[in-house]
């Protein structure tokens, strides 16, 4: 019912930003709680980052509260990743995916996926 596409990964110098977008397709998107998740080689995903359906809770990681920032603008069908302070920890590949429920932190609640988007952070 919702397709999902990443984009804005690159490259960057540790101390650098990015930001992420979630691009949506679907009307019924603005119900879907969204989350970012990553995975670097060698490593299980892991949860990033997640907002509620309306946009008014917000979760993060204890890897990454205080440096990123998830938001979202359901009139543009959007959800946003900030990335400050980036850290070569960081480097991974980076997932979108969406929830029909209020919001979760847990991968294995999250019904659809984007494909990835390539996060390189270099010290």
């Amino acid at each position: 019912q919702v397709q999902l596409v990443e984009s804005g990964g690159g490259l960057v110098q540790a101390g650098g930003s990015l930001r992420l977008s979630c691009a949506a397709s679907g009307r019924t998107f603005s119900t879907y709680a969204v989350g970012w998740f990553r995975q670097a080689p060698g490593n299980a995903r892991e949860f990033v980052a997640a907002v509620s359906y309306n946009g008014f809770s917000t979760y993060y990681a204890y890897s990454v509260k205080g440096r990123f920032t998830i938001s979202r603008d359901n009139t543009k069908n959007t959800v946003y990743l900030q990335m400050n302070s980036l850290k070569p920890e960081d480097t991974a590949v980076y997932y979108c995916a969406v929830y029909a429920g209020p919001v979760s932190t847990m991968l294995r609640d999250y019904e659809y996926w984007g494909q990835g988007t390539q996060v390189t952070v270099s010290s």
